[in-house]
């Protein structure tokens, strides 16, 4: 059994909330939600895993999700305890606990100020949340799983006042874009990269993102 990835968001903000409820497949949440995301594999232990959070709490899933290695959920709801119980019965169902996930790692971080607008419009193209506009500062954050990118998305709009861009919680890395004033994008940058870096979890060497 691999967890390869167990995210917990005590709180939804706007743009986070908004974006996640585009990108989810199911439920859509609504800010000031708590979520809970799981990954890991044999993919089809995923199905055991969201009856057990279901049947637990009064939560809502918005995603089910199994690929060549690995199967996802997300879960969400108005009571943070609710959400951490269902997750911790998740977990409890395949004999897994929080502490089993792998650790995350930031692998990138990359700050363009005074950005052209050219790039600007090449950005906007591939993203599904707010504008970069001409003349803002843009950071991007790679991460490692893929999936904890969503804390760092949370945790930056939570620090700053920024723009949410866009961000993508699949693949080998995720990837987070926010955009702003320097000074805000800076802060903002600061406590994604914080919040990532301070989960524990089991090492498995670097940029272990996956396939």
């Amino acid at each position: 059994m691999d967890l390869r990835a167990y995210v917990l968001i005590d709180s939804m903000q706007p743009q986070y909330a908004a974006l996640t409820g585009i990108l989810l497949q199911g439920d859509t949440p609504v800010e000031g939600m708590a979520e809970a995301f799981m990954e890991l594999a044999p993919a089809s232990d995923v199905y055991e895993a969201l009856d057990a959070a279901l049947k637990t709490t009064d939560v809502r899933p918005g995603l089910l999700r199994v690929e060549r290695e690995y199967g996802t959920f997300e879960i969400h709801g108005f009571s943070q305890e609710d959400v951490r119980v269902a997750g911790r019965a998740a977990l409890a169902r395949l004999g897994l606990a929080e502490a089993d996930r792998w650790k995350p790692e930031v692998v990138s971080v990359k700050t363009v100020t005074g950005v052209d607008p050219w790039q600007a419009q090449l950005v906007n193209q591939a993203s599904r949340g707010g504008l970069l506009l001409r003349g803002q500062t843009l950071c991007v954050i790679e991460v490692a799983p893929a999936a904890y990118v969503m804390l760092a998305a949370n945790e930056a709009e939570k620090a700053a006042d920024i723009t949410l861009v866009h961000y993508q919680p699949a693949g080998k890395f995720g990837r987070l874009y926010i955009s702003g004033t320097e000074s805000a994008v800076q802060v903002a940058r600061d406590a994604a990269v914080t919040a990532v870096n301070s989960l524990p979890g089991v090492a498995k060497g670097p940029g272990r993102g996956g396939a």
